[in-house]
This record gives structure tokens, C-alpha cells and sequence, in this order.
């Protein structure tokens, strides 16, 4: 195992950051290449207790031998949020100078254009410099997996279309409960990657066999447990070892059986006044359309002070937030749904 630094000067004298990366060489040059990153968001953190035993795993493997294509893992991707430590929270999602999420605004090239990425290097921001690092790495991979989590959540996972049905290994492996078939059309990391990929240098592909570009969504951010982490961890080995990137003789695949809904079909419920949440309904649970969800209390102690939240359309409740009181236009919940759930959807990611 080679580790090494990424070292990013910042945008003020006597700061820089550093986001520690390590590789393993595969012995098999035929094989398929591995990139696996966590914490962009700085503060969710289940992909950097993932990776943490999915490094000892590949530690051992690579003293037996088994690792045969190459492989990078970033387990902490993003030290300028990790600073971002206000009032006893860190927040680490958004970049205070530009006040763009991490995951936005990663620059969109063809897959032949990615050193470009790197052109007028020293002239950009940290921030900016960071995501080109990043994009530009995860590049020289054929698999590339952006570990991520929600508020209070199921396991779940966005996936461009290009990549599916192939990509239901990893939906397998890692036991999602569900899939959200993404349209490939924002700046996310991942979006970025899947982009270059589907323009290798000429026209748009609609699929692309051998590649792979997903965020997933390790259920929620308190989340961080030690026998959930080995599991995932484990469930990730699995995937490597079904597209041959690790030598495992004992792996067996074994089918997705989650839904697979494209993001037209996610309901996001949101709250339609400012009140104290009382959820009725949790993470996991089948719901029918009409159903209570959950109620607002807008004016407390008043008659007619509740305002009651119902479902639009049968589903499963794959996210719930954690907060307890919602402001106007909140997300309350997702709700992966059978059927479309509106027409009006602009082309990208679900929430900022």
C-alpha cells in the first residue's frame, strides 16, 4: 500500500489542506481500476468508518495477493469542511467562501479532456482546486463510488441510467433497500464523472459496460457504528470481488431485489407551514397515498393549531430529516414512489 498526500494551499497565507489518499497496484493489468472516496460532505461520516475497515481488508489481501486491479481510496475527502466547526456543530457541507456545496460545481470534460481539469491550477480557489484534484484522480478509474449518507435514512443510492441495470451488483452487495435512477444532468461529483464516461471523446453514450459512477447513500449521518461499518465495508469487498478487482474465491452474487425508481417517481414532501414536526410514520415504512405522515404543530395551544401531512402517492419512505422543527419549504421526507409524482421536475439533483 502506497500512501500519499494531496496538498491543497489556501486561499489565505500559512493555511493549507491535506487529504490523505492510498493506493494499491493491482497484479492483473486486465482488470478493472477502483476509485472510492468519502466525506466530500465533510461531516457525513459512515463512508469514512466504511473505508477504514475496507483499508484493513485490502491491507491483508494485498499481503495474500488478491488485489488484482488498482485500487485508490480517499477516506476523508475534504479537510476544508472538516475545519468548518461552528458553535459546537460542524457543518462541512457548503464552502463558506463561494458558498457552493462541495458536491456542486464540479467542472464537466470528456473523458479525453480530464488534464485540462488541472489547467490554471494555481490560479483557482482551494475549493475549486480540491474538486478539480479530486474529479481528476477519480478519472483514471473504471468504478468510481462517492460514499455519502442522508439525514435519517435508509441504504439507497443515485445511479445514472448509463450504468443501469449493470450496476445492481452494488445495490446487492451493499444490501440497498432502494435505487433512485438519476438523469446524469448536474455538477455532483458523481454526475461529473459519469459525464466524462459517457463522453469518452465523441458523441454521448447511453451506456457504458465496464464503467461506473454512484453516490451512495449509507443510511443516515449518526449512523457510525462499528458492526455497521465492518458489514458495509464487507459489502463493498463483495462488489470488488464480483467485477474482479479483488481475487475472492468465495463470492457469490446474488440478486438485487429493491426498487429501482427514477427521480421523477421521489416524492419530497415538504412542510407547507413553519411548525414542530411530529413524524407518524418512519424510515422504511410502506405507505398508501393519503396516509398521515406526519403533523405540524403551527400555533401552538391555538384551536386549529395543527396542520396535518399526508402522503401524495404509494410508496416507501426511504429519508426522513432529523430536525423537529421545519421552516416553510422543508424537506420533510422522500418517499420512492411506483409512479411519477410530478411533471415540473427540472433536469439534476433532488435538494442543494
Amino acid at each position: 500500500m502506497e500512501r500519499s498526500e494531496i496538498i491543497i494551499g489556501g486561499d489565505t497565507a500559512g493555511i493549507e489542506w491535506r487529504v490523505p489518499v492510498f493506493r494499491f497496484k493491482g497484479s492483473d493489468s486486465a482488470a478493472p481500476s477502483a476509485y472510492i472516496q468519502a466525506a466530500l460532505h465533510a461531516n457525513e461520516l459512515p463512508g469514512t468508518a466504511l473505508l477504514h475497515f475496507l483499508l484493513e481488508g485490502l491491507q491483508k489481501a494485498e499481503a495474500d495477493g488478491a488485489i488484482r486491479g488498482d485500487i485508490t481510496v480517499v477516506p476523508q475527502a475534504n479537510p476544508i469542511g472538516l475545519a468548518q466547526y461552528h458553535f459546537g456543530e460542524m457543518e462541512g457541507r457548503f464552502d463558506l467562501g463561494s458558498r457552493t456545496n462541495f458536491n456542486r460545481d464540479f467542472p464537466l470534460v470528456a473523458l479525453a479532456g480530464r488534464d485540462t481539469l488541472l489547467d490554471k491550477f494555481e490560479s483557482r480557489s482551494a475549493a475549486d482546486r480540491l474538486k478539480r484534484t479530486l474529479l481528476h484522480t477519480a478519472l483514471g478509474a473504471d468504478l468510481v463510488l462517492d460514499l455519502h449518507c442522508d439525514d435519517e435514512s435508509l441504504q439507497y443510492a443515485y445511479i445514472d441510467e448509463a450504468f443501469w441495470p449493470e450496476a445492481a451488483d452494488l445495490a446487492s452487495a451493499l444490501d440497498m433497500k432502494a435505487v433512485f435512477l438519476s438523469d446524469g444532468e448536474s455538477t455532483a461529483f458523481e454526475e461529473a464523472v459519469g459525464h466524462a464516461f459517457k463522453r469518452q471523446g465523441g458523441d454521448k453514450l447511453k451506456s457504458v459496460p465496464g464503467r461506473l459512477a454512484v453516490t451512495v447513500e449509507l443510511r443516515g449521518r449518526r449512523d457510525v457504528y462499528p458492526d455497521m461499518a465492518r458489514h458495509d465495508a464487507d459489502g463493498l469487498w463483495a462488489f470488488l470481488a464480483g467485477r474482479g478487482v479483488v481475487a475472492d474465491p468465495a463470492h457469490e452474487a446474488k440478486p438485487y431485489a429493491g426498487p429501482a425508481v427514477p427521480l421523477d417517481n421521489i416524492e419530497m414532501v415538504k412542510a407547507p407551514e413553519p411548525g414542530t414536526v411530529l413524524f407518524h410514520r418512519d424510515i422504511g415504512d410502506e405507505v398508501k397515498a393519503g396516509d398521515l405522515i406526519a403533523t405540524l404543530i403551527v400555533r401552538p395551544g391555538e384551536p386549529g393549531g395543527t396542520l396535518a401531512v399526508t402522503a401524495g402517492h404509494d410508496g416507501l419512505i426511504a429519508t426522513r430529516c432529523s430536525a423537529r422543527y421545519a421552516r416553510r419549504g422543508d424537506d420533510l421526507m422522500k418517499i420512492a414512489c411506483r409512479e411519477a409524482t410530478r411533471r415540473d421536475r427540472k433536469p439534476g439533483t433532488l435538494e442543494d
